[in-house]
């Protein structure tokens, strides 16, 4: 929402580690075998192409954009994104995305480790439970889980990415926070693009 209201290009960085983890668990590769899998990772094509709905995700031509969103990959996807080597080659392709600037990037590591100079850092959050609800719908009538254990997965999921040690999960010092518990996509995505026009309106004074 917040990259159409500024028309700029979005970027979910966490799709990107989610490729890599379905075509790894697709070659049979474990995550404790970080070599086979950065190697895996450096071969890959991955595109994030814009959509109506957000974005379509590529990898090596093909569409992958649900299949990433299945629970295998839930499940197991901090495993492979804590291998240093898929991370060094993921925040390459990053970088060469926003290299022209005009870039909404989501992702767990943008602000401290992928973008540390980026123009505006939000750290956008909320309450595990909320967080687990809003999984639940989206996964339509038959979920095939509970809401608690989906819960304890994000739970367990954000542990693996805090405690990680390359690129963890960390609030930069200079992001703005925002707890969206209890408020609506569009709520939240109109208080960021308020703040990325201000910033715009800065930066043309400052030019001028």
């Amino acid at each position: 929402m917040v990259a159409r209201n500024l028309r700029y290009i979005y970027v979910d960085t966490g799709a990107m580690y989610r490729a890599v983890a379905l075509k790894a668990m697709e070659a049979g590769l474990d995550p404790k075998d970080a070599e086979a899998v950065t190697a895996l990772a450096e071969r890959m094509d991955i595109r994030l192409i814009p959509a109506p709905d957000g974005q379509k995700v590529l990898a090596d031509g093909e569409d992958v954009s649900e299949r990433i969103r299945s629970q295998e990959v839930s499940r197991v996807v901090s495993e492979y994104a804590k291998i240093e080597g898929v991370r060094r080659r993921m925040a390459e392709m990053q970088r060469r995305m926003a290299a022209s600037k005009g870039v909404v990037m989501d992702g767990r590591d943008i602000g401290t480790h992928v973008l540390p100079d980026a123009e505006l850092k939000i750290f956008l959050t909320a309450s595990p439970r909320e967080r687990a609800l809003r999984r639940y719908r989206e996964l339509g009538d038959n979920p095939g889980i509970t809401l608690e254990e989906l819960e304890q997965e994000i739970l367990a999921r954000d542990k693996n990415d805090e405690q990680r040690e390359i690129a963890p999960l960390i609030r930069a010092p200079d992001a703005r926070y925002i707890d969206s518990t209890g408020r609506t996509a569009e709520e939240v995505a109109s208080e960021i693009t308020e703040w990325g026009k201000a910033l715009a309106r800065t930066n043309s004074a400052e030019e001028k």
